[in-house]
Formats: C-alpha cells, structure tokens, sequence
C-alpha cells in the first residue's frame, strides 16, 4: 500500500520511508528538508546518472576495486536509471545542497536497494551492496555532479539542439533558394530601403543558425572533458590512480562521444566555466532566432493593414472574438522561448560566478537551466521549421506594389546624376505623389530613356550591376 512504510538506519539514525520506494534515509531526509519549489531535474539529467553510475560500476569491476557479483547487479539498476524506468525514484528538487549532493546520493541508495533486491535481499538491508562502499566507490558528489552535468549537457547538445538547428536551416535554406529571384524592398530603420531579395532575406537568417550551430560545435570539447576522479576535491583521494581514464573510455565507447578526462580535476570542480560558455553560445542563438521570428511576423503583418509581403501560415487556431483572425503564434512562441533563454542566461553567468576555492556551490540550477534552455530551443527551432517556414507563402502581388512604389530605388541614380540632385527628385516624387520616372523627367535631371535604362530593381541587388550604361 501507498501508505506503508519501512524503516531504515544509517549513520544518523533511523526514518521511516514509503515502503515501494528504493530511495534511502539521505533522500527520504533531503525530501523532507527541501521542501522548496516543484522544480525536478529533467530526463536527461536523470539520465546522466544512470549513464555515470553504470560507468563508474564497469570502471571499478575493471580495476579489480568491486566484485562481479556485485557489479553486475549495480550496472543493471543503472541501467534501469539510464533507461528512465526509474524516474519516479528520483523525487528531490533542484533547491538542495550547491554540490549535488543529495542528488547523487539519491542515486546511491536506488541503485544500492535495487541491486540488492535482485540478490534477494529487502529493500532496505544495505547489504551485500552498500550505497556509498560500494555504488559511490571511488567517488564523490563533487566530482560526480559535474560529470553527471556534462555528460547530459553534451548529449543534450549533440542528440537534440544541434539536429533541431539543423531542420531549421534546412528549411530556411530552402527557402532562400526558392524565392531568391523575387525582388523586393529592402528596409533599413524600419523604412524603406533599395531591394533586396526574398532569397537574399531567408539566407540571412539560415546564415545565423549555421553559426549557431557552429558555436556549439566549438563549445562541445569543453564538454567533453571531465571532472571524474577529481573527488572531494580536486586531488583524487580514494580512487585509482588510472579510474578516470578508464572511467572516460568506458563511457566514451557506451555513448559514442569522445568524453576524456579533464587534465586539471580542481578547474573541473572549482569552476564550471564550460556551462556558462554553452549557455552564453545558446543565448546567442535565442538572439538570433528572436530576429527570425520578430521578422517573419512583421512581414507577414496585416493581411491588409500591415507589410503582408509574407502569407503566415492558418494553424487552426484563432482569436475569441474576432472571427477567423490568423495570428503568429509560432513566432510568438518562438520569441517567448528566447526571452526564457536569455533569463537563463542570466542565472547561470551569476551562479557560475558563485565557485568559492575548490568548489562551485550552485550546481543544480545551472544544470537546470542549461538543459531548459537547450531543450526549448531545440523544440522551438523544430517547431518553427515544420509550422511556420515551411508553410510560408510569398505574396507576389503586395511584394512588387511595394516595390514599384518605393522611393528609395532613386538611389539607382546617384553614380549618375548625383547626391543632391537624386534627393530632390525623391522628395519632389513624394510631395507631389509622382512616380519617380515622373518627378525626374520634371526636373530635367534626367531622360525617361535614361531612367528606364538606369532604375531597374533587377540590376540592384548587386554590386556593381547598376553602374554600366
């Protein structure tokens, strides 16, 4: 029954715990304590553990430091970890000790009571495998939290965030091929401009997610290096000499990414430098994906009191009052999620300035943040690629009344007639509403043959084309 419990004792005492959970007394204590907010780590994170707690095991079989016939038993309730089928046992909040450390031992006493259950053992016995002996061998919650953190930071970046950017480009890539022939008014200040293209416009943007994504690509060997073996803190007490090595290969080959050791355990500990790196490149990323949306949803303003140069896709969904409005809700979406990010990115700057000597003290909500950030991104960047660019539609007609419209194109003239000359013929075309051929040929700046010959948008979205004759 839900209601049942049993009774454990450690080192502190006895504490009643939920009789069907694996948690022990050091979770059950921390669970009571922090009663602080309904912030849970994430999959990924829980992840992680499963993942380190699974490599730690093989690594001290290897080194002779655990007997088979207890590593066997540990890997497989890391596995079960790893494999997110125990989720629920992991049921402490993000506000806890800066270190990690409950977290970590909450990892301990599940694996440790799972481990013995399938040696026959109750739930509870701490033994033939004991949480910290045994599970925590080699160990501490101050080089394992880190670890932890960058093996589900890199995963997260690799498996979901960068493979999400790169729907995005693709979909934008292609449409600035599709589209790069139709000329359009470019626009500066807000204002009018001298053209662009459509294309020119998208290519823009898909530009700033390769970066992005480039960024990234130049963060992840920081990532990839570990603090594993660093212990208490920094020196390597109470492990092998070779286990963070071997540890690195082991999860290196069961991940397949090239995780190493980090040569200088104290920075990996004392500092998380690397985190506040990958936030401030996904930061860069939020600004730049904040651009894409701001913009699309300006183009595509109206449908007839707006630019409407781009048809926003119908999603189904609408205004309460107002009958069959289309909004754009992806890019709105899209931009809430930037907001978050660069919120983030504020909490991590600050707490990764909290390290204080051998040991940085807000672990788990940079942890927190990063996997957030990079997870709303990535499925923003996806659902925005699939929703939104995807299902754009240019609007010809309202592109080329724009253009043909604009003022700014008599900048075609100026190699020819001049600065100052080509500023009255704009403003007398905008005074008197004349078309710019109408206003040149009044003011004899200029013949409509040499005009014609002169302002075509065609020969302006290029250097150079507008100067021949």
């Amino acid at each position: 029954m839900a209601d049942e419990t049993r009774t454990e004792t450690d080192s502190l005492g006895t504490i009643d715990i939920p009789a069907e959970r694996y948690w022990g007394p050091q979770t059950e204590r921390a669970r009571r304590l922090f009663r602080i907010g309904g912030e849970r780590f994430p999959p990924g994170l829980i992840r992680a553990v499963g993942l380190h707690k699974w490599a730690c095991a093989e690594a001290n079989a290897r080194l002779g430091e655990l007997p088979a016939e207890l590593a066997g038993p540990i890997k497989q309730a890391a596995e079960e970890i790893a494999e997110g089928r125990r989720d629920a046992e992991f049921p402490l909040p993000v506000w806890q000790t800066g270190s990690g450390t409950q977290t970590n031992m909450n990892a301990n006493e599940v694996i440790s009571n799972r481990a013995n259950e399938l040696l026959g053992q109750p739930l509870g016995s701490r033994k033939p495998v004991h949480p910290n002996d045994h599970v925590n061998r080699g160990q501490s919650s101050n080089d394992n939290f880190p670890t932890m953190m960058h093996i589900a930071a890199t995963e997260v970046v690799e498996g979901r965030l960068l493979p999400a950017l790169g729907r995005l480009h693709a979909a934008l890539w292609q449409r600035a091929q599709e589209w790069d022939a139709i000329i359009k008014i470019g626009r500066t200040h807000m204002m009018d401009a001298v053209p662009v293209t459509l294309g020119q416009e998208f290519g823009a943007w898909a530009r700033q997610v390769e970066l992005g994504q480039e960024r990234l690509r130049g963060v992840l060997p920081r990532l990839l290096a570990l603090a594993q073996g660093g212990t208490a803190v920094g020196t390597g007490l109470n492990r092998r000499p070779e286990f963070d090595q071997v540890f690195c290969e082991i999860l290196a080959e069961r991940t397949g990414l090239a995780f190493r050791p980090n040569p200088n355990k104290f920075e990996g500990m004392g500092a998380h430098d690397a985190m506040v790196e990958l936030q401030g490149v996904m930061n860069v990323i939020a600004v730049s994906l904040n651009k894409l949306g701001n913009d699309i949803r300006l183009l595509g303003s109206g449908p007839r009191s707006g630019l409407a140069e781009l048809i926003v896709p119908a999603d189904g969904l609408s205004s309460s009052i107002m009958p069959g409005k289309t909004n754009p809700t992806q890019a709105e979406a899209l931009t809430m999620v930037c907001a978050q990010v660069m919120g983030n990115t504020t909490t991590v700057t600050f707490a990764g300035a909290q390290s204080f000597l051998e040991l940085n003290v807000f672990k788990p909500v940079i942890i927190q943040a990063v996997l957030q950030s990079a997870t709303l991104l990535a499925d923003a960047a996806e659902s925005f690629a699939e929703h939104m660019v995807l299902k754009l539609e240019p609007n010809r007609e309202r592109l080329a009344d724009n253009l043909a419209r604009s003022l700014m194109l008599v900048t075609a003239l100026n190699p020819h007639i001049g600065y100052d000359k080509a500023v009255r013929i704009g403003k007398k075309a905008l005074a008197e509403n004349l078309t710019l051929r109408d206003a040149a040929a009044q003011l004899g700046y200029v013949t409509l043959e040499d005009f014609d010959r002169w302002v075509r948008p065609e020969t302006m979205i290029a250097p150079g084309a507008s100067l021949g004759d």
